[in-house]
């Protein structure tokens, strides 16, 4: 029957109103294509505004909107998909709410659907979710799991909602393959895997973990009941449901539980070791594929006293479920029982399956709930924030700012900082390092410090190096030709280490500072006058210059000399000339208080030039123009530059009375440029004033080299600027491997903020690229160290497999503390290591553990764990380190805890 748009309006609208108000779980709802109901929204809202427009203008519509065909949801779903009795039609992947479908409830599709028919019929049911159980969503998607049948090898793919039970996932599987319910064990082949035997009927699928595209092993048994294949992988059994299902299976499951390490090896199809006595500390986990990342970080966690302290005790008294910031308690629950089991794991069992763990992980982090291979350092701050966020006491946490240090003394402001930090986080990883981070601002000397904790040090793999540079000297006063040195300077150091040492090797004066700057093109590239840019901006093929200036007192400017030639256009057919750069720039500061003139330039020229001077020839040439002359004094804008009046003349000086008189200058070919680009010739014309733009830092003057001019100069002290390496390979300092002290040394360096993350100066108002320097404060018993082996770009990312050679015992930072308050000593011994094999694409994780109280090492690989000797523990595999402080009241500390050990207040990091 059909009915007019306006009569379905008010129809859908009141069942679309008593839907939502008795929405509940089990209520089913349908999936409508988006384009088709846009067409009925438009069909209907389109009606509405074509019949007010009509009384409006008291006239029939002209046009007349169509309705809409049948229901089309051809769209939604998998064409080469069948249909499922209880789910449906399987729908394609990834489609989006309100882009591709929307929900409707149950009475409105089936009043739309009696109005216009078509289909198919797409029904979800509502479910509850969330951490209470409280919210309702509709299971767009329910379980998609794949079955595989033994022995016969049959596959199949089914749906059922994650809220089923297991009792209707058998049910549903014995249906697929056509077995009776007594014929079919059910086991979580996670990857692929077989894993643990799921047999609580009752529980939902969501409970024991199942997930979309898991793969389930239905296993048949024979006549008699025993299964067709033996067992592999990690078993995870509940006895009772051997002793009721059937009394063969019951001892099948003894047997297991009394082999020896070496039986369960050849039944499981993995090695195992165990230690004679079968003590805790030793069991591994088993790897769910690609999940080594994950059990290495497990295994020194576990294996750190006061958090195995910690989790055997009953922490479950303690207020981890109110804390409305983590999960309720549900992860560091999930981490606690894994930890139990790792200690204390039924007889014979030499590993345990963390799937569980893994799971309630995923949910907090959802980057690792694939099995991906993963970061362990980026695993282990996440769990650890996460245990943090789930045992933390302080369940309303105040926004508390720490004051700027403004002068106060460092050990006050330290402890001001530290105590806001504990007054919003209270939980066994409260203690951890604390660093004192200085910004000094590059532009006003303003000076900012803070204390900021952090749960861990990451150091870089740098060597202390030496890089040989080489760079060449000029002098403005013309006191000296052209020099190159080559020096050595710490291979990460900044420009000031490099101008110092240039200012040692070239005999640098009190009053006089080192300009340094980057050639290119025979033109100034850049001043390198920031202290702090690092010399790894500097390429071993670039030229640099320095130019030994005074200091500066008063305002001033560069006049830059730069040198032009007349050469051949070799993209010309005929013979013409150009005059084009060569050599090397040279610079001079000149005052800017006063008004500067042509003349001026004119000296100043003369005097960085008369170095190059070929005196011989000029003793006997007739180049004088006496239309200049000038002596010393009359040169007070040329900064500093006390020079004799032979400076400025060609030839020598003539002694007249005792008195020295400068004979003539002549006039050089200058050019000056302008910001505009223009020229203006400085040798022609009377003496004048010469504009100098104020926005501008130089003077931009070149003088033209004409053959002639070249007699009487040698140029060849301008060319042929050295690069940067003069071909000798930077060397190490010394060949011992890289130290662990020297990483520390390099990480707590000064350095300036990289561009991304510019400091806001409080004094200048604005952005600036401020200098940091880290210091050690605070150090906790427990200190985890990263050693930065992964490197990124936009354009890479590789490995470094450089060998750090690191201490195991007397690990002593005492040095590196920044707070003198008191004068223990920070002396730390190595208890676990994280190791990486292989590069970026393919690698492997492993553990080295020592259990101290038989102060022997041992190597956790996965399910594997065997002794190994102190000597293998350093490699160049080692990537976090693990250290606890020696104390010398608890020399005899033990992590192998009992079960019975209550817990004390300790801290962990």
């Amino acid at each position: 029957m059909e009915m007019s748009p306006e009569k379905e309006t008010v129809v859908v609208r009141a069942l679309s109103e008593s839907a939502e108000s008795l929405a509940k779980p089990g209520d089913v709802f349908h999936l409508v294509a988006c384009s088709w109901w846009n067409s009925w929204v438009n069909y209907v809202s389109q009606t509405r505004s074509a019949a007010s427009v009509s009384h409006q203008q008291n006239s029939v519509p002209s046009t007349t909107l169509n309705r809409p065909c049948a229901i089309d949801n051809t769209d939604l779903i998998q064409h080469s998909g069948s249909e499922d009795a209880a789910i449906g039609f399987d729908l394609r992947d990834n489609l989006v709410e309100g882009t591709d479908y929307i929900l409707l409830p149950k009475a409105i599709w089936n009043q739309l659907h009696e109005w216009y028919g078509g289909g198919p019929k797409l029904a979800r049911k509502v479910i509850s979710s969330g951490l209470s159980e409280n919210e309702l969503s509709v299971e767009v998607y329910p379980l998609r799991l794949h079955l595989h049948l033994n022995p016969k090898g049959d596959r199949c793919t089914i749906r059922i909602s994650k809220k089923e039970t297991v009792g209707e996932l058998y049910r549903k599987a014995c249906e697929t393959f056509g077995l009776e319910s007594e014929q079919a064990f059910i086991w979580d082949y996670y990857g692929q895997r077989k894993h643990a035997l799921i047999n609580d009927m009752d529980k939902s699928l969501e409970d024991i973990n199942i997930e979309m595209d898991q793969d389930i092993l239905v296993d048949i048994t024979d006549n008699g009941g025993n299964m067709s294949l033996s067992v592999a992988g990690g078993l995870s059994m509940d006895k009772s449901f051997f002793k009721n299902v059937n009394p063969e299976l019951s001892q099948y499951s003894q047997y297991l539980n009394q082999t020896t390490s070496r039986e369960v090896e050849k039944i499981h199809g993995m090695p195992g070791f165990s230690t004679s006595d079968s003590s805790g500390g030793l069991t591994g986990l088993s790897n769910l594929g690609n999940t080594c990342y994950m059990n290495s970080a497990i295994q020194c966690l576990v294996h750190t006293p006061q958090f195995a302290l910690y989790f055997l005790d009953d922490y479950h008294q303690e207020k981890t479920r109110h804390n409305r910031v983590g999960r309720r308690g549900k992860l560091a629950v999930a981490f606690g029982d894994l930890l139990k089991k790792l200690w204390a794991p039924p007889p014979g069992q030499v590993s345990v399956n963390p799937r569980h763990f893994k799971a309630k992980l995923g949910r907090f982090a959802p980057q690792f709930s694939d099995l991906h291979q993963h970061d362990s350092q980026e695993l282990l701050v996440l769990l650890l924030d996460g245990l943090h966020e789930d045992l933390n006491h302080v369940e309303k946490i105040s926004n508390i700012k720490s004051r700027d240090a403004d002068g106060r003394p460092d050990e006050e402001v330290g402890d001001e900082y530290w105590s806001n930090h504990v007054a919003r986080n209270n939980s066994i990883i409260v203690d951890v390092c604390q660093y004192k981070s200085t910004l000094v601002c590059p532009v006003c000397n303003k000076m900012s410090v803070i204390f900021d904790p952090f749960m861990y040090l990451s150091l870089p793999l740098q060597f202390t190096s030496i890089r040989t540079m080489t760079v060449t000297v000029f002098t403005c006063d013309g006191s000296a030709l052209p020099a190159a040195f080559t020096i050595n300077v710490p291979k990460l150091g900044r420009c000031r280490d490099l101008i110092q040492a240039l200012g040692s090797s070239c005999s640098l004066k009190d009053n006089e500072i080192i300009l340094l700057v980057k050639i290119q093109n025979h033109l100034i590239n850049c001043f390198l006058e920031d202290p702090l840019v690092p010399l790894s901006s500097i390429k071993d093929d670039d030229h640099l210059a320095a130019y030994k200036i005074p200091k500066f007192v008063k305002k001033f400017k560069f006049l830059q000399l730069i040198h032009r030639r007349e050469e051949e256009n070799p993209g010309s057919s005929q013979r013409i000339t150009e005059w084009k750069p060569f050599g090397t720039p040279l610079v001079s500061p000149i005052l800017c208080d006063d008004t500067f003139t042509t003349g001026d330039i004119q000296s100043v020229v003369h005097t960085m030039l008369s170095p190059l001077r070929r005196t011989e020839i000029l003793r006997h040439a007739d180049v004088f123009d006496t239309s200049i002359a000038a002596t010393a004094s009359d040169l007070p804008r040329a900064v500093n530059c006390t020079v004799t009046s032979t400076d400025f003349i060609f030839g020598e000086s003539k002694q007249e009375s005792g008195n020295s008189k400068v004979t003539g200058l002549r006039k050089l070919p200058l050019l000056q440029v302008d910001e505009n680009n223009s020229c203006f010739d400085l040798s022609v014309g009377e003496e004048k004033a010469v504009k100098i733009a104020s926005s501008s830092r130089s003077i931009l003057v070149s003088v033209d080299w004409s053959q002639n001019l070249l007699d009487y100069y040698e140029t060849s002290y301008l060319e042929n600027l050295p690069v940067v390496k003069n071909g000798a390979a930077s060397k190490r300092t010394r060949k011992e491997p890289l130290s662990l002290y020297t990483c520390l040394e390099a990480f707590l360096r000064e350095e300036p903020l990289v561009l991304e993350e510019m400091w806001y100066c409080p004094q200048c108002k604005e952005q600036r690229q401020a200098s940091k320097k880290l210091d050690l404060w605070r150090l906790p018993d427990v200190l985890i160290i990263q050693l930065k082996r992964f490197e990124y770009s936009r354009s890479a990312k590789h490995k470094l497999k450089t060998f750090v050679h690191f201490p195991i015992h007397d690990f002593n930072l005492t040095d590196y503390i920044g707070s003198k308050r008191n004068s223990m000593q920070h002396l730390y011994e190595l208890y676990a290591v994280i190791n990486h094999y292989g590069d970026m694409r393919s690698g492997h994780y492993t553990a080295h553990i020592k259990l101290l109280d038989e102060n022997r090492w041992y190597n956790f690989d996965d399910a594997h764990v065997s002794p190994i000797d102190e000597d293998a523990v350093r490699s160049s595999a080692a990537y976090v380190l693990f250290y606890r402080r020696v104390k010398s009241d608890c020399s005899s500390a033990s992590n192998r805890p009992q079960s019975s050990a209550r817990h004390k207040k300790v801290s962990y990091l």
